[in-house]
């Protein structure tokens, strides 16, 4: 997807040092090569163009920069992360998209000094997509940050060229789609679920995000080993997951992450121990079965739509339609955060985005029972 501009942008090196702020967000740096161009910026507090800085490029669905850089921010003062988000990226035209990615990469890469092994990309729902278009179509990507959305293709994949940190909130209508790209990426990931729906991650799980991508830059020769960081990275994750946690995935992901960092074997008996357990075992299967059921609710509603078309079939469609529809909605009003609750309104959610019948009858339900629209 990334135009051949992007890669040249990148092996520039800096231009004069800019007069920008540090340690402060700018929301909107025009780009000296195409006026029409701009992003939101962070320069960690601690900026100077004498040494090279690794980069977030992120995209927003809706084309705000500032919320990306907003989520990042503090892990990038953390971390030192110069952070740009593409005020003109957005949902639709993908050469449109193009352009977007190349000008805010150029700009970033000629007015700052950028590592060049150190280039990520981030992004949320349909900026997602883009992020990892732009990890799929250029070489060198240290990593993508997807959060809500999964490849540009909708084509899942065993092994990428570079590690990725996924996140989903529990009531996101992709949050099926971020699970089967977990299971089935062999090569370093990592899935985070947040109670929520389709929206931006938080600034705490941005600043996991960026940890676990510190370590794989460790791990893979990106950056110098810094055995101190690692330490403290490795505290605040068994703060989180303690040795005795039930939490298998999250065990689990302890011993993948630090394995030849830190000694994991109190938590490699723990995931053994873990495996053992049928009441473990159990909890992951009724997740699987209830990921059947929502593909399968899905699609049978969808289904029942195409039969508004035929007119022998109408009435017992539309019957159908609002009765379905009417369950999921008073299983999604419920009081108690049970997971067919959520299911219920990640269902709901994910139709009210994706029907797009002109049938009166049929719209009248669906403006009945739809999810109203989180913001993002």
């Amino acid at each position: 997807m990334v135009l051949a501009v992007f890669l040249a942008a990148l092996m520039a090196g800096p231009a004069e040092p800019a007069e920008l702020p540090r340690g402060q967000i700018v929301a909107d740096v025009q780009c000296a090569g195409d006026a029409t161009q701009s992003y939101a910026l962070y320069l960690p507090s601690g900026y100077t163009p004498d040494h090279e800085w690794p980069v977030i490029f992120a995209f927003d669905p809706g084309g705000r920069g500032l919320n990306p850089v907003e989520r990042y921010r503090a892990a990038a003062e953390k971390y030192g992360y110069i952070v740009a988000g593409s005020n003109n990226s957005r949902n639709g035209s993908w050469d449109e998209t193009k352009v977007a990615v190349a000008a805010m990469t150029r700009d970033v890469a000629t007015r700052f000094a950028v590592a060049q092994n150190r280039e990520y990309v981030a992004g949320m729902s349909g900026g997602a997509r883009v992020a990892l278009g732009v990890g799929l179509s250029s070489a060198g990507i240290a990593g993508v940050f997807a959060s809500s959305a999964g490849y540009p293709d909708n084509k899942l994949r065993t092994e990428l060229p570079f590690p990725v940190f996924e996140t989903a909130g529990t009531e996101d209508f992709n949050y099926i789609e971020m699970r089967e790209m977990d299971r089935e990426l062999k090569t370093p990931h990592r899935l985070a679920i947040f109670d929520g729906g389709h929206v931006w991650l938080s600034s705490d799980l941005a600043m996991e995000a960026v940890e676990w991508m510190e370590i794989q830059a460790m791990k893979s020769g990106r950056k110098p080993r810094d055995q101190a960081e690692v330490d403290a990275i490795y505290a605040a994750r068994i703060a989180r997951v303690p040795m005795g946690s039930s939490d298998y995935a999250g065990v689990s992901a302890i011993v993948e992450d630090f394995t030849g960092l830190e000694d994991v074997t109190r938590f490699s008996a723990r995931v053994a121990e873990l495996k053992a357990d049928k009441s473990v075992r159990d909890e992951l299967k009724k997740e699987l079965d209830l990921e059947t059921k929502e593909r399968l609710t899905d699609q049978v509603i969808q289904g029942e739509g195409a039969l508004l078309l035929d007119s022998a079939s109408r009435a017992g469609a539309l019957k159908q339609l609002r009765q379905r529809w009417k369950t999921l909605s008073e299983t999604a009003k419920g009081d108690a955060d049970t997971p067919d609750r959520r299911m219920a309104r990640r269902v709901l959610s994910g139709l009210s985005m994706s029907v797009t019948t002109q049938d009166p009858e049929y719209l009248a339900i669906i403006q009945e029972y739809r999810m109203a629209r989180a913001g993002r």
